[in-house]
């Protein structure tokens, strides 16, 4: 199974981008697989951006992530 997930890029220098996955969770990856602005959403596979998606789903999917790491922690 592979789990891709939303960051919103913060910096881009070349192939590489600064993105923040949620509450400044911030990490370097490689956006030379699709075309991204700063301050769109991507998906991150494995260290790569492999999708620019739409600020909504991406939020609404981090919203869900922090409800499943929640119930985890219980």
């Amino acid at each position: 199974m592979c789990l891709a997930i939303p960051a919103k890029i913060i910096s881009l220098q070349g192939e590489k981008a600064q993105v923040d996955f949620g509450q400044n969770v911030l990490r370097d990856i490689n956006v030379s697989l699709v075309e991204a602005n700063i301050g769109e959403y991507v998906l991150v596979h494995a260290g790569y951006a492999i999708e620019v998606i739409e600020e909504k789903d991406a939020l609404e999917t981090l919203n869900l992530w922090k409800e499943v790491l929640a119930s985890a922690g219980e």
